[in-house]
């Protein structure tokens, strides 16, 4: 954790005057309901060493704890409000879908809830996405399915338009869920809205499968993704074993951070190299992967390779990336790329390979999530709705320090989580592969 000052106050729409529907729940004997007030915080730094983070005022910073407040600023009555799904598919996105509609409708008694088609392109009339009306009755079930029921999209949009639709549709409250991309358009959402001068409170739920956003320990689908994971290696090593010299080797997402990778490897112990693009690694030369996985074949006949796919992006040209209609650079194929060069490195030297190559990231992309990953959804939906009935505006919710919390969308976005290379996750998939530096000059 770098310990540059972070601003972590919650902006609000304004004074909460209306009396929650949570309290007239309560005294009907409904479900009991732990109320949090805006003072109760969750301290980012929880070490007894080492200097602490500190906020903008040179205090230890802390964030606002999540939950309903006994006050809120809209009236359930009159408040209408919209959910958007955007960038690339995650197990959990309807459970989130679903979270968000049944806690406004049963807890708040908000009756009209928006859902916008195809992420951000449902804000706008030329592309003719109408409105989905999100009822209970409509998400009941939709858990059970992956993929989102609302669709997504990439790619920028006329923001001033995106606020033109919400005000002319009366919108009170906006829920978009993405990752940093979408994170960065909804504070750019916010920023029309304030120019304008309006009461739209705008509230995001972090998506990323990568689990590489910053000041967040845990985003949805991360805990599917490793279980998948875990099959796809166990099934690699399965084939490795079955044929002299076989390798199995699996890509896995991660563009910038190796956390599936890492941890994958560590819940199904069979992985024998994990490449991820933290950590640099040379293919060629004495210590590089090819001599090590020869190596390898040679003293135990058989090896499983786990690749991260931002992993080895040196070995392209950049000049010959492009970009996905978010601006997100488009990475070279990893995965090919070392299939190919391994399969050319023993014919070359006459040596017998038997090679198998995974690429289940699709799959786990559009699957329902796990149990872990439904829970963790409901409580980000839950606490979703809570922020915004109370009028915050401008912020994200995360999970830190085992308390979900409200993190300002100025602390977070722009900026990636990544795995340390002296910290103790990386470190501990080293002792649990027994893999070599795999540079042939520690110092380059």
């Amino acid at each position: 954790m770098e310990n540059d000052a972070i601003e972590t106050r919650i902006q609000s729409l304004g004074e909460a005057k209306i009396s929650s529907p949570m309290l007239l729940h309560n005294e009907q004997g409904g479900i009991p309901h732990l109320f949090v007030s805006d003072d109760e915080r969750i301290l980012i730094n929880i070490q007894t060493t080492g200097e602490p983070v500190l906020d903008t005022h040179g205090l230890p910073a802390s964030f606002e704890l999540a939950g309903p407040r006994r006050k809120v600023y809209f009236d359930p009555a009159k408040v209408r409000c919209a959910i958007a799904t955007c960038g690339g598919l995650c197990p959990g996105l309807n459970d989130i879908i679903r979270a968000v509609v049944l806690e406004l409708h049963y807890r708040y008694g908000v009756k009209i809830i928006y859902g916008i088609r195809h992420g951000l392109q449902g804000f706008i009339p030329d592309y003719r996405h109408n409105f989905v009306d999100l009822t209970p009755s409509l998400v009941e079930n939709i858990n059970n399915r992956g993929g989102t029921i609302l669709g997504s999209s990439r790619g920028s949009q006329d923001l001033d338009r995106v606020v033109d639709c919400l005000e002319m549709n009366n919108i009170g409250i906006l829920f978009m869920v993405g990752g940093d991309g979408t994170l960065m358009a909804a504070s750019k959402i916010a920023d029309v809205i304030t120019q304008r001068n309006l009461k739209i409170s705008v509230v995001g739920i972090p998506k990323t499968i990568d689990n590489d956003i910053h000041l967040l320990s845990r985003s949805f689908g991360f805990d599917t993704a490793v279980d998948v994971s875990r099959m796809a290696i166990q099934g690699a090593h399965n084939e490795a074993l079955a044929y002299p010299n076989g390798v199995g080797m699996i890509k896995l997402m991660g563009r910038h951070s190796g956390f599936i990778a890492a941890t994958a490897a560590l819940a199904q112990q069979d992985a024998n190299f994990v490449l991820i693009p933290e950590v640099d690694f040379d293919l060629e030369g004495p210590q590089g992967l090819l001599a090590a996985l020869e190596e390898r074949l040679a003293r135990r006949g058989h090896a499983v390779i786990v690749v991260a796919e931002g992993a080895g992006q040196k070995f392209f040209n950049p000049e010959n990336a492009g970009r996905d209609p978010s601006g997100n650079v488009q990475l070279n194929d990893i995965g090919t790329f070392l299939r190919d060069n391994i399969k050319a490195h023993f014919e070359s030297k006459n040596l017998p390979l038997n090679f198998k190559y995974i690429d289940p990231s699709y799959m786990i992309r559009s699957l329902p999530p796990n149990a872990n990953d439904s829970v963790f959804c409901g409580f980000l939906g839950r606490d979703a709705v809570h922020a915004g009935m109370a009028g915050k505006t401008r912020l994200v919710i995360g999970h830190w320090n085992n308390h979900y919390v409200h993190l300002p969308m100025a602390a977070t976005v722009g900026r990636r989580k990544q795995i340390n290379p002296s910290g103790k996750l990386w470190t501990t998939v080293l002792e649990s592969t027994g893999q070599p530096p795999l540079k042939n000059s520690l110092g380059g």
